[in-house]
């Protein structure tokens, strides 16, 4: 008998113009934690597809407990014990968390209509073994992030999965909420006999937490189920892009003593945020850095006018300015925002790849040419598109086709193209891959060099050593300290959290 819950071999699956995956293989060992590595576009996401019953493999096979397997549809694979945890999290809302834990199988009472204490009860069953106290009639929006992300495990174990894939489980969770998860997910593979496919581009946790890792470069194995105690960072990431990992650090000297170009003068606002005092300055990258929940991208979005300031000032090269929508921000003050959230707020999903990239530059072409051709549209992004090495077959290709990451990419495309003066910039690396997370911080520092301002949030603190100026921490919608950068990482992370845990 295998040792092996899960087996793929040499599965090839085609797309028009692109060859996802060319003879890949998996193979996952029962009670163990497995990390599938690789760039975006690499392939991972076709292969979770495959697994989970949503794409059929051109060629290949599939194993499930030594038995071939070819699901039809994800409820198969459901059935047969394989249950998936997106990075964008697939609760409802406004429905209890016992309804999303039971949603498969509600249970019904004699005249036909839910039994919700039946549901209250089983779904308990779930959250106790998650150690998760939880009321199961808690409205799933009133949850934290963290909590949410434990219920969409608690769904999947309700479910009876003996296979968790788990894709990029901590990119919403602060250092702490992740520490508790891999402490969950070695009881459910020590407890509950759980096998796990760990998906990240967080390499500290892959080395953290997984037994095993296989990587896919290009649709192929670069390595196929190798002992993580054989690999160190150097190893693996050149196995995911082909080369050494390339360190950026912004080396900037910025004047501090210069005039703001922005200032957000004792700004209170609806969301809670109490006398918040910052300014940037030109060509500065100014980071907000904060815990998950301190209120950072609700100043933002409260500054683009998405939400009400109740007091206080926005200056502009000292002139009181203000903003009604992201729309009157680009437009009358060069002002642009790369969301953390692409699928809300990012991209137009059922739109094609150029009219997702192009439609920041759309108002300021058309003031120039009078009139606008896909053409011109395509000349003004594909510089950025291509530096990002966005994988699309075509300038056609419909948003919602591509992977996450290449999703993440014409997000922030589209706002490289636009030419601001100010962006802001929200966990942009979300998601992203070694490769182009180095090229995304030599764009972000080389726009900073023209003369963009940018404000940028991160909860990933080497990524916001390496690239703020100066770093304002936040904790409960407060500013708790600011800190110019000497890009120490030991001294400057100390500093933070101090700050934060004051």
């Amino acid at each position: 008998m295998s040792d092996y819950i899960l087996e793929l071999n040499n599965i090839t699956k085609n797309f028009p113009g692109v060859k996802a995956l060319d003879n890949a293989n998996f193979r996952l060992k029962k009670k163990s934690i497995h990390a599938l590595l690789g760039e975006n576009g690499a392939g991972k996401s076709t292969l979770i597809k495959i697994i989970t019953g949503v794409y059929n493999q051109n060629e290949g096979k599939l194993f499930l407990n030594n038995q071939e397997k070819s699901f039809s549809s994800p409820n198969e694979a459901m059935n047969a014990g394989i249950s998936v945890v997106h990075q964008e999290r697939n609760l409802i809302r406004r429905f209890s968390v016992g309804e999303n834990l039971m949603l498969t199988n509600l249970p019904k009472n004699n005249i036909g209509l839910i039994d919700y204490n039946t549901v209250a009860k089983e779904s308990k069953k779930w959250l106790d073994i998650m150690e998760l106290d939880i009321d199961p009639n808690t409205i799933v929006s009133d949850l934290t992030v963290a909590k949410m992300q434990l219920c969409e495990i608690a769904k999947a174990l309700s479910l009876e999965s003996k296979i968790l894939l788990l894709d990029e489980p901590t990119s919403s969770l602060s250092p702490q909420d992740t520490k508790n998860l891999f402490v969950l997910l070695k009881r459910l593979v020590a407890e509950q006999d759980v096998s796990i496919v760990f998906v990240s581009h967080k390499l500290e946790e892959v080395f953290e937490i997984c037994d095993e890792v296989t990587v896919l470069r290009d649709g192929k194995n670069a390595c196929e189920s190798e002992q993580i105690t054989n690999l160190n960072r150097q190893k693996l990431v050149k196995l995911m892009i082909g080369r050494d990992e390339q360190i950026i650090k912004s080396k900037k000297n910025i004047d501090f003593t210069d005039e703001s170009l922005l200032d957000l003068q004792s700004i209170n606002t609806d969301l809670g945020h109490k006398n918040i005092n910052l300014n940037l300055k030109k060509g500065e990258i100014l980071g907000l850095y904060g815990l998950v929940g301190a209120g950072r991208t609700e100043l933002i979005k409260c500054v683009l006018g998405l939400d009400k300031i109740n007091s206080g000032q926005i200056l502009l090269n000292n002139k009181e300015i203000k903003i009604k929508s992201p729309k009157d921000a680009l437009e009358k003050y060069k002002i642009g925002y790369i969301s953390e959230d692409r699928k809300k707020e990012g991209l137009i999903l059922m739109h094609d790849v150029l009219s997702n990239a192009g439609i920041t530059v759309w108002s300021n072409l058309k003031k120039i040419l009078s009139f606008l051709n896909d053409s011109i549209v395509y000349n003004k992004v594909d510089p950025y598109v291509k530096q990002l090495e966005v994988k699309t077959p075509s300038y056609q290709q419909i948003v919602s086709n591509l992977s996450g990451g290449n999703q993440q990419k014409i997000s922030v495309a589209k706002w490289l193209a636009s030419g601001t003066d100010i962006l802001f910039i929200d966990e942009p690396t979300v998601g992203i891959d070694i490769k182009t997370k180095s090229y995304l911080h030599e764009l972000i520092i080389e726009l900073s060099l023209k003369g963009t301002s940018i404000i940028l949030i991160t909860s990933d603190m080497p990524e916001m050593i390496s690239l703020a100026d100066r770093i304002i921490t936040m904790k409960d919608f407060k500013v708790v300290g600011e800190t110019i950068n000497n890009h120490n990482y030991e001294e400057m992370s100390s500093s933070i959290m101090g700050n934060i845990h004051e």
